[in-house]
């Protein structure tokens, strides 16, 4: 699948958000390595620490449904510029692979494709766990 295309569902989830605090929406599309698309949206909580993002959505959903192998996460926002993933999140992304590309996508339709392991260098992983 074109970048262009996951970072279009993206869009598309978006649109589920629930974000009544913020006004910040945000959807994302994960691609699986064997080509299935999990969507996520943020969803707020009156009790901030409750609140997801739209990328653990979208990872929680495929993982729930048995899927681990993900080659693409895309992220859209109502920002003009480019909505990269939080801490947390890009935590829970690398998690599951150093090389999963993250697409995002700004106001004027420009795509930027960066690997996890640039937004997260020297993460932390189950093999910090190795004694």
């Amino acid at each position: 699948m074109l970048e262009r295309e996951l970072f279009q569902k993206a869009v598309q989830a978006k649109e589920n958000a629930y974000a009544p605090y913020s006004n910040f929406k945000v959807g994302a599309a994960l691609l699986t390595k064997d080509g299935k698309i999990y969507t996520g949206c943020n969803v707020e909580c009156a009790s901030f620490g409750g609140t997801n993002c739209a990328e653990r959505t979208a990872i929680f959903k495929a993982i729930s449904e048995g899927s681990k192998d993900f080659e693409a996460i895309a992220i859209a926002s109502d920002n003009d510029t480019f909505t990269f993933p939080c801490g947390i999140c890009r935590q829970v992304i690398f998690e599951f692979g150093k090389d999963i590309k993250i697409i995002v996508g700004d106001k004027d339709g420009k795509i930027k494709v960066v690997p996890i392991k640039e937004l997260l260098p020297h993460g932390f992983s189950g093999q910090d766990l190795n004694k």
